[in-house]
């Protein structure tokens, strides 16, 4: 297999591209938009100590930009369909080069935090596209498996490379190079994106974008997240958590509605939900998405907060969770053939269950090989098995014409669950904290970490419970 055929409907044409060559863009562009959720984390302390920022406000360097990208998902992935897969592609890949680039010469605080919100925007475009055109270029079967497999270790394993790469890059380097690293990647990504992809689009009866669902998800999803980040800083009972949450159900609940009876062509055809895989598919991508993306964030502060270590050594230390999360989602192909999606879906889970029962109890004073190597090596390997499975069961069977619909759907639920996760899981760590002050400040901290773990573990054990209502295939893909 070393040519894949890339349609053109709209100008009757089929341009031959090699296989590696249309992959390896695909998952360059997915792992733009990954690492850049992960990749600050470690940064933060450099970033603060250079523009000075608050807590509250530093948390906004990460919340800036997961917010615009779980809230603008469904729009992107409905205008790819709509409008142009690689158009939508190349369109993202600009926004978010450029912002990254201005986010790396910010000299103030506002610049940095916009240039981050503009970056979500630009990979909530990007994220759907790649997804959309692999599924759309690459036919049911072994081709798409491998695709599949690829884009899957790409997707899992991008939040554990950018925790490594930011480390590294902070310390040996300069904070500002965990964006300019993304300008020599979106260069290359926009000049092979013209050398190697066809335009093409879904076949639709009409080409208008439905503004009014487009703008009630958006802003919901959007109030919805802002709410839940408000509850670690304000707790959920505060007006500034309350508002903005029951804002983003009602927003939400409206747009169900004016989907259902109203769109003439709906930005997410309810008649979708139908299809049990894709239903299960997503609610187990929540919940991954609320156990796995979380526990990066509070390893993270665990290891330089508590056990001191530097920005390059809390960097380091995530290799091996990314190395098992590749290896994973790449051994998806050979276990999807032999076991179907269903068990992968099942034991995914309850390996990173297991990684985070185990991290729930950390000490204290622990050690890096003793108490976190194995665990944190478990959670990504399961997150790393559940990826491919997922990304089949949540497009498989979908028609072409909303084949960016089911990517933007899936990645918009990995999204919204890791962003609402961290938010839910940081209140549940600063409560139990709280609570311990009286204990010392290191002891109370970590039993607030460890609090968090268990929820995460909670939600892992939901992930595997949920798996087991997807429908059974009658062969393995």
């Amino acid at each position: 297999m070393s040519a894949v055929e890339v349609p053109a409907p709209a100008e009757g044409r089929v341009r031959h591209a090699p296989y590696w060559a249309v992959l390896t863009l695909l998952c360059l562009g997915q792992l733009m938009v990954v690492l850049d959720v992960s990749i600050v984390n470690v940064a933060l302390p450099a970033i603060r100590q250079d523009l000075g920022f608050s807590e509250a406000g530093l948390a906004w360097v990460v919340n800036g930009y997961t917010l615009a990208y779980s809230g603008f998902l469904l729009f992107g992935g409905r205008a790819a369909d709509l409008f142009g897969r690689r158009r939508l592609f190349v369109i993202g890949l600009v926004v978010f080069t450029a912002a990254s680039l201005v986010g790396a010469l910010a000299q103030d605080q506002t610049t940095l935090v916009v240039a981050r919100i503009v970056q979500g925007i630009g990979g909530a475009i990007l994220s759907p596209a790649t997804l959309t055109i692999l599924t759309t270029t690459f036919p049911e079967g072994p081709q798409r498996a491998k695709a599949m497999g690829a884009w899957s270790a790409v997707a899992g394993g991008g939040a554990a490379i950018g925790s490594v790469l930011g480390g590294v890059l902070t310390d040996l380097i300069n904070w500002r190079w965990i964006l300019l690293v993304n300008i020599p990647l979106g260069v290359i990504g926009l000049i092979a994106a013209y050398l190697l992809l066809q335009e093409s689009h879904g076949n639709l009866k009409t080409r208008k974008l439905d503004v009014t669902g487009s703008v009630l998800v958006t802003a919901g999803l959007v109030a919805l997240v802002y709410g839940t980040i408000n509850s670690a800083p304000y707790g959920w009972g505060a007006p500034q958590t309350l508002v903005p949450f029951l804002a983003g159900l009602v927003l939400l609940a409206w747009f169900v509605l004016h989907e259902a009876k109203i769109a003439q062509a709906p930005v997410v055809p309810l008649r979708l939900f139908k299809v049990r895989s894709i239903t299960v598919a997503n609610l187990v991508m929540f919940c991954v998405g609320v156990a796995v993306i979380a526990h990066f964030f509070f390893l993270s502060l665990y290891m330089q907060n508590v056990l001191g270590f530097g920005p390059l050594a809390a960097g380091l230390a995530f290799l091996p969770g990314a190395a098992t999360m590749t290896i994973g989602a790449y051994s998806g192909p050979v276990l999807l053939k032999r076991f179907g999606p269903r068990p992968l879906l099942v034991a995914g889970p309850l390996i990173t269950t297991v990684g985070l029962v185990w991290l729930s109890f950390i000490p204290v004073h622990g050690s890096y090989p003793a108490h976190l190597l194995v665990p944190m090596a478990l959670v990504t390997l399961g997150a790393g098995v559940a990826m491919m499975p997922l990304g089949m069961a949540a497009t498989s069977g979908v028609a072409r014409e909303e084949a960016g619909l089911a990517s933007g759907l899936i990645n918009t639920t990995r999204q919204v669950g890791g962003s609402i996760g961290l938010a839910v899981l940081a209140t549940v760590a600063a409560d139990r904290a709280q609570a311990l002050a009286g204990t010392g400040a290191d002891a109370a901290v970590v039993s607030g970490y460890r609090a968090a773990f268990l929820v995460g573990a909670v939600f892992a054990l939901a992930a595997a419970l949920t798996s087991l209502a997807l429908p059974k295939p009658k062969q393995p893909a």
